[in-house]
């Protein structure tokens, strides 16, 4: 009897091992609007795999790639959506696991939608908000069953079985500019998911992103005002400076060079917040 005892239990904390959580793997949960998404074109340099200590869970099947919503892949561009581009997120994750122990994995899950207000992540405001939004959005909420904020959380659920959640990484704001109450507004959204993911905002930090610059004529370069600010209501938030980051034409979106630097530049502060 003793030893059926003895034999029941290494077999239940064998189970219990094959599904244990990793703490050497950082997830870390990236939302937002198109530069988050991503609107460049991803180049040589940005295609290349860095391996498979950078993974993306991803939010949406993508059949030519053979992903599948919610199996861990490697993390190549585009992060986002089958047709999105290069975004903050690649050179985020690939600086990161450049500069960390070999030990250390990164994961990514990536929910992002062009010209998205912050209401599109407020589950008591989305239903008024998919009834009023452009054609576009609409579509790309399709994707997400019509709810990304439940999409990127019932997918944050699941990695917390692999690895732990570090950080939050936002690129919204355009679409809101002169909106008095974003900030109260991201605050509600970082508040819910911290709750239903039963997290503390002193181990999850939210990464703030500006907006594009473009030596001063960004089109809604006014915005960073009011991101810059964002500490003042969420104290746990840190401002990423887009400040030099190269952008397209349309003085809205980063170029290819400009995603790559406001990705490092989201890596650098994160780093920071690690060794502390």
């Amino acid at each position: 009897m003793r030893k059926i005892i003895i034999l029941g239990a290494l077999l239940l904390a064998s189970a219990m091992a094959a599904f244990a959580v990793d703490e050497n793997f950082y997830i870390f949960l990236c939302i937002g609007q198109s530069n988050m998404e991503g609107a460049a074109q991803p180049e040589a340099e940005d295609t290349v795999s860095p391996g498979p200590r950078f993974l993306l869970m991803p939010a949406v099947n993508d059949e030519q790639r053979g992903r599948k919503i919610g199996e861990w892949c490697e993390a190549t561009p585009p992060l986002c959506r089958p047709h999105s581009g290069l975004n903050p997120a690649d050179w985020f994750g690939r600086t990161l696991v450049d500069s960390l122990p070999e030990n250390i994995r990164i994961g990514v899950i990536h929910v992002a939608i062009g010209g998205i207000h912050i209401e599109g992540y407020m589950q008591d405001k989305l239903g008024k908000y998919r009834k009023t939004a452009h054609k576009w959005i609409k579509t790309a909420l399709t994707y997400y069953d019509n709810d990304p904020y439940e999409r990127l959380i019932t997918l944050a659920r699941k990695a917390q079985n692999d690895g732990v959640i570090k950080g939050i990484l936002m690129h919204q704001g355009e679409s809101n500019t002169g909106d008095k109450k974003w900030a109260k507004k991201v605050k509600k959204v970082y508040t819910r998911i911290l709750k239903d993911l039963n997290m503390k905002a002193e181990d999850v930090p939210l990464l703030a992103g500006e907006v594009v610059q473009a030596d001063g004529k960004g089109v809604f370069i006014d915005m960073n005002k009011q991101i810059d600010r964002l500490p003042e209501t969420i104290p746990t938030a840190h401002i990423i400076s887009s400040y030099g980051c190269t952008s397209g034409p349309d003085n809205l979106h980063f170029d290819a060079a400009g995603y790559r630097e406001m990705g490092r530049r989201y890596a650098q502060t994160m780093l920071r917040l690690l060794k502390k």
